[in-house]
């Protein structure tokens, strides 16, 4: 059964800015060809900039990103459409695909405010404060100096909220995390998994999956093997594991996908680029309802949309 999947995070702008291919067949996890094939409906592209991009070339990097995002992948003929306000979802044609623009780590706001008000009119919709780093805004999960999200991350979370952007847990650090929950008006996972299976830092564990369902949070969960399994190779079986852990612990109704593709090396087997998603959900219709199944699909987070408080 082909659902209509909604994917709320990959990396390919980042491969975009190495090289220039044509989307339709670009040799990604995500390119036209293999959104259409794969049936996504909304596809999540993060503005990822690595931590070993010099200071002075960050916000270069981050404008190249973009300017890939609006030449190559939004265009006309591609039928895929850029979403700048949530309600743009409900409007996409059945022959159209969403294109929602993110941020994993705001290092190249280097402090400044009006960064945020720069690339919320490119469209941005979800932002993370961090990448694995700390940066100005709070720690990252790798670099945790125990002072969480500082005063510039309120500055933004304080916007986001006041926007209906919102603020991604997925990279931060532990206090960081509590420090989000705590400000943020609109919360998401948008790439993580059950620390309890897998004790990856990146991992949500019990505790904070408790508190982002009590939040009403959605919780996207990744195909990143190291975040499944904690030795050898991850299969299908494996992560459907973590699906069933978040549902034991009261999260059915907000979990969805978070691939990581184009970020990751390793791969599930037959969940190796953005045609394969099917495969996770034919597998999950032997256990869950087609309902439950439609949720995990892009249903959940359509019922979680960030509105105006």
């Amino acid at each position: 059964m082909l659902l209509p999947i909604i994917d709320l995070h990959c990396d390919v702008l980042y491969k975009y800015e190495k090289k220039e291919f044509d989307f339709l067949n670009a040799p990604f996890d995500v390119n036209l060809q293999n959104l259409r094939q794969g049936n996504v409906k909304v596809q999540a592209f993060a503005i990822f900039i690595h931590p070993t991009v010099p200071k002075a070339e960050k916000i270069k990097s981050a404008l190249h990103q973009i300017y890939y995002f609006k030449t190559h992948v939004v265009r006309p003929e591609n039928k895929v459409v850029h979403i700048k306000n949530w309600s743009d979802i409900e409007q996409l044609q059945n022959d159209e695909i969403g294109a929602i623009l993110t941020i994993e780590g705001v290092d190249f706001f280097e402090g400044d405010i009006k960064m945020w008000h720069l690339f919320r009119e490119f469209g941005v919709l979800s932002i993370g404060l961090t990448w694995n780093n700390a940066n100005e805004a709070a720690d990252g999960v790798q670099e945790d100096t125990r002072q969480g999200v500082k005063a510039f991350g309120r500055e933004i979370i304080q916007l986001n909220n006041a926007h209906q952007i919102f603020t991604d847990v997925s990279h931060l650090s532990e206090k960081s995390f509590w420090d989000t929950l705590e400000l943020a008006d609109y919360v998401i996972a948008s790439h993580s998994n059950a620390k309890t299976l897998c004790a990856h830092p990146r991992n949500l564990s019990d505790a904070q999956i408790k508190a982002m369902v009590e939040k009403n949070a959605p919780i996207h969960i990744v195909y990143c093997p190291m975040f499944i399994v904690e030795q050898g190779e991850a299969t299908i079986a494996d992560l459907i594991k973590h699906i069933d852990h978040i549902c034991a612990l009261g999260g059915q109704h907000l979990i969805g996908l978070g691939s990581d593709f184009d970020g990751i090396d390793q791969k599930v087997q037959q969940l190796e680029n953005a045609n394969q998603h099917a495969n996770l959900l034919n597998e999950l219709l032997k256990y869950y309802s087609e309902d439950a199944v439609r949720g995990f699909a892009g249903q959940n987070f359509l019922n979680h949309l960030p509105k105006k408080l």
